[in-house]
């Protein structure tokens, strides 16, 4: 059929069509982020229970931020092998509930890029039911039948198994091959309905030894959502960064070391998600409020959070907000991190402490993570960044992107003063991207001018731009794996689409 055959018949109709096929990639593409990486945003659903302006609901959710997002926290019950929901007022609509699970599985309706999966587990369900569980074959059945008519009653779209962690807490050594199997079983009876499983893995070298079999657990997982934070806490008795981006040579406890371990253990870097933390930890000590201060283990808590030794980003910036509140900063190069501590308290004697990464922490991070070419970034958790935008914007954000600020790329100004680490992280994608491949020409430059001749041994980032894109694993359609923004584009290619356009373009002029 030739263009002029497509040409005849209806103008009415071949507007029609254009309109509203430009319509439908107007509204995908809008959806969600457009980078063509993963955003994993979490939720910790007890967020709602917070007081005055700490309190988060999924009304305060933006999906348009994220590309997936996990309902935080399903339980086991173990009598049953069945999954349960922990608070049934705030997760069912049963007896006159509030239905969360169905009002956050309900905005893909409006925003169709947007992946819901419910997580089972977390660090208060502990361990001892789910090694008993996956220990027993019948158990483990059981469980994995009634998990995926569950997860699908609700219309989510998958599984993360958040279960802290095998062998660890009350576990058992046989728990890191029965995951393995567990890992298996699920993937087989979700993928007739196309479910990602995905799974959060702790980050502490004697972790993973224990309780993952990477290679295995990688060929069943959609995607690892790496815990990178709480490296170091109150529990050390010492003052410590939460999520340092590296350490002193040997030291196992950094991003970078648990990364790149990982994939030396051979989890693939297109399924690795890195998370960052939205919060810091605290401390109090005699001292000054130095890293490596003793403290005798205590620490303090927020008044949105309420939990010792931890204080919610947004939590943090109200206090550095007050500028009378003698609070001060110091910004380590070296590990990406803040560090803020009070004045001595004239009566007890003690510095309080909190150690805490800010947006350009989380800049810094995300370059790190495209540097590795991992899927994207996972967040813990999105209820304490700034989400009502009550804090300031930080000025230095893209300070160390030192090869971007001779590119002449403008960076971008934000309409929102809300979710400002979250904006940093879908901001801070193609920016790192674009970082990385200024650096290499840098190198190449260098190399070319001291040789004379190319690069040798560098790695040509303009020949991945493909794969920065294709980073997400093959799971459900092309169009899932893309994202929305690139199944679009692909309309604009699409031979049919560009003889309408064309077609249309004639009547026209």
């Amino acid at each position: 059929m030739t263009w002029q055959h497509i040409c005849t018949g209806s103008r009415l109709f071949l507007i029609l069509l254009v309109v509203s096929s430009v319509g439908v990639m107007e509204t995908k593409a809008k959806t969600g982020p457009v980078h063509g990486k993963v955003v994993v945003c979490y939720i910790s659903t007890w967020a709602v229970y917070r007081p005055g302006h700490g309190a988060y609901s999924i009304d305060n959710f933006d999906p348009s931020l994220c590309t997936h997002v996990v309902y935080a926290f399903a339980g086991l019950d173990p009598e049953l092998s069945a999954i349960k929901s922990l608070d049934p007022w705030q997760d069912l609509k049963e007896d006159y509930g509030k239905g969360g699970y169905e009002r956050l599985t309900g905005l893909k309706r409006t925003h169709p890029h947007l992946k819901v999966s419910l997580a089972i587990g977390g660090w208060n369900e502990g361990s001892k039911n789910y090694s008993r569980m996956v220990a027993d074959p019948m158990a483990r059945g059981k469980f994995v039948k009634q998990v995926t008519s569950f997860i699908r009653r609700y219309n989510f779209d998958g599984l993360d198994l958040d279960w802290e962690y095998p062998t660890q807490r009350d576990g058992n050594p046989a728990d890191r091959e029965n995951f393995v199997l567990l890992c298996k079983e699920l993937r087989e009876q979700f993928q007739p309905h196309n479910l990602l499983l995905t799974s959060a893995i702790g980050a502490a070298k004697n972790v993973i030894d224990q309780a993952y079999d990477v290679r295995q657990i990688s060929r069943y997982l959609d995607f690892l959502h790496i815990m990178c934070y709480d490296y170091h806490g109150s529990w050390d008795r010492k003052v410590g960064y939460n999520s340092p981006l590296t350490a002193p040579q040997g030291d196992a406890l950094s991003v970078q070391y648990t990364i790149d371990y990982l994939l030396k253990l051979g989890a693939p870097a297109e399924k690795i998600v890195m998370g960052v933390p939205f919060y810091g930890r605290t401390f109090k000590t005699p001292y000054d409020g130095n890293i490596g201060d003793d403290t005798d283990g205590t620490a303090f808590q927020g008044p949105y959070t309420r939990e010792d030794g931890f204080l919610g980003y947004n939590e943090i910036c109200q206090i550095l907000k007050n500028k009378t509140s003698g609070w001060t900063t110091m910004w380590d190069p070296e590990t990406s991190q803040v560090v803020a501590r009070s004045e001595k308290d004239v009566f007890n004697g003690l510095v309080q402490v909190v150690t805490f990464d800010n947006s350009r922490s989380i800049a810094n991070k995300v370059k790190f993570a495209m540097d590795r070419n991992l899927a994207g970034i996972m967040v813990w958790s999105i209820d304490t960044d700034d989400f009502l935008g009550e804090c300031e914007i930080e000025e230095d954000v893209y300070e160390d992107f030192r090869h971007l600020k001779h590119s002449g790329l403008r960076l971008p100004t934000r309409l929102h003063n809300n979710y400002p680490l979250l904006r940093t992280i879908n901001e801070a994608m193609p920016l790192a991207i674009e970082e990385i491949k200024n650096k290499h020409h840098h190198h190449h430059d260098e190399d070319h001018d001291m040789h004379g001749h190319g690069d040798h041994g560098h790695r040509n980032y303009d020949d991945d731009d493909d794969s920065v894109e294709d980073n997400e694993i093959p799971h459900g359609s092309v169009e899932d794996r893309k994202g929305e923004s690139n199944s679009a584009l692909r309309k604009l290619q699409n031979p049919f689409f560009v003889a309408v356009v064309w077609c249309l373009l004639s009547l026209v002029f």
